[in-house]
């Protein structure tokens, strides 16, 4: 674990997957980071219209979002220093990230809830083929140790094959990934298994914005957090 009086201060780099059809999900789950972090949080995007002169490569027909592989951006963007967090947006945090931030293990290069299922639907939001592979959803949650992680170059991410990237298959073996508990990132509707009470909520399927999926798992929690996110004076907006 990181324990140095430096490391305590430094800051949570949190870098969010951003997709043009799930920006109210972007907002809200900024909204409960904020809202529950006792320690200073840097937020950032992960946007195609701001990687424009890094990444490069085309849409892939599988894609369900607009960051499936622009993820793996996040330590060269971090200059490969110091350690960030990646987060999918369809997620929703329950307690304060300075609990998951103080599990940084310099042993590893990567750490991320080890998930083990095979999804339930064939199908998951806006239509989108559920597709089912080793490691799945291993990497919608990943705390990068970003100096262990300079493989993943621009010139990499761009090139190497969805498979190659979400399996983690630039690094030398499975020993580099370090493994956290899955109250970290819960697969609503999907985990069966609690490890304690979910830190946070991973809306994998769909989140309570979409339509389809309103009354989904844990979806008064997400419109509970939207209602935070849109009040002035303590007084929940109404929208015209």
């Amino acid at each position: 674990m990181i324990s140095s009086k430096k490391e305590k201060n430094e800051m949570i780099r949190v870098f969010i997957g951003f997709d043009s059809k799930e920006v109210v999900a972007f907002n809200v789950l900024s909204h409960s980071i904020n809202r529950k972090s006792s320690i200073p949080v840097a937020i950032s995007p992960v946007a195609l219209n701001q990687l424009s002169n890094v990444f490069t490569r085309e849409r892939n027909s599988l894609q369900s979002t607009e960051f499936s592989f622009s993820r793996f951006l996040v330590p060269y963007l971090c200059n490969y220093e110091g350690w960030a967090l990646f987060m999918d947006c369809d997620m929703l945090v329950l307690d304060d990230l300075a609990d998951l931030w103080k599990l940084r293990d310099e042993n590893y290069s990567l750490m991320v809830v080890k998930h083990n299922y095979t999804p339930r639907s064939e199908k998951k939001f806006l239509g989108h083929t559920q597709t089912t592979y080793e490691k799945k959803n291993w990497s919608s949650l990943m705390l990068f140790n970003n100096s262990k992680c300079t493989s993943l170059t621009p010139e990499y991410v761009n090139a190497a094959t969805g498979l190659e990237l979400h399996q983690f298959k630039w690094l030398a073996d499975d020993n580099q990934i370090g493994e956290l508990s899955n109250q970290w990132n819960f697969l609503v509707d999907e985990d069966i298994k609690r490890e304690g009470e979910p830190s946070i909520l991973h809306y994998t399927n769909g989140g309570p914005y979409f339509e389809d999926f309103r009354n989904c798992g844990f979806s008064e929690e997400w419109f509970e957090e939207l209602k935070f996110s849109l009040s002035c004076n303590n007084k929940f907006i109404n929208l015209p």
